[in-house]
């Protein structure tokens, strides 16, 4: 997985904690689960997100900027980033997750999607986030003037 998003963890256990939903840490009583990460990561990812656009669509009003970060941001986006990843195979969910689909699930991948970016961003740095947003959610998004 490390290979495919471009980042080597020194603390492997942030990453397993961005992997581990919250049914599978409950069924094996885990004291930790990725809802925190995720937290933090909508901050990281709508932050960078917001300073690209500010960047490279310098003639977009603040209203034009806000409609381009929410479609970045969204859940059916992120879903189709975790897709693009397989991020799907690597989340440890429980067995009910597990047999309700949730791998294929858009809400429980976009939030491993944004627990992943937190955990990189608390083990390298803001630049560490920033080159993983780039590399696959940032790519998407045209720059110049659009």
């Amino acid at each position: 997985f490390e290979k495919m998003i471009g980042y080597t963890f020194k603390n492997k256990e942030l990453l397993r904690i961005a992997l581990t939903h919250s049914s599978y840490a409950n069924e094996n009583k885990l004291p930790r689960d990725n809802e925190r990460l995720e937290f933090l990561g909508d901050s990281v990812l709508g932050f960078i997100t917001a300073e690209y656009l500010f960047e490279h669509y310098k003639n977009k009003q603040e209203g034009e900027l806000t409609k381009k970060r929410a479609y970045a941001v969204c859940e059916k986006t992120l879903f189709g980033y975790a897709q693009k990843i397989g991020l799907g195979d690597m989340v440890l969910l429980g067995k009910g997750e597990e047999q309700g689909g949730g791998r294929n699930r858009h809400s429980i991948l976009a939030d491993a999607v944004e627990s992943v970016i937190a955990a990189c961003y608390l083990d390298g740095g803001m630049e560490a986030a920033k080159a993983l947003i780039e590399k696959f959610v940032l790519c998407n998004v045209p720059s110049g003037s659009q």
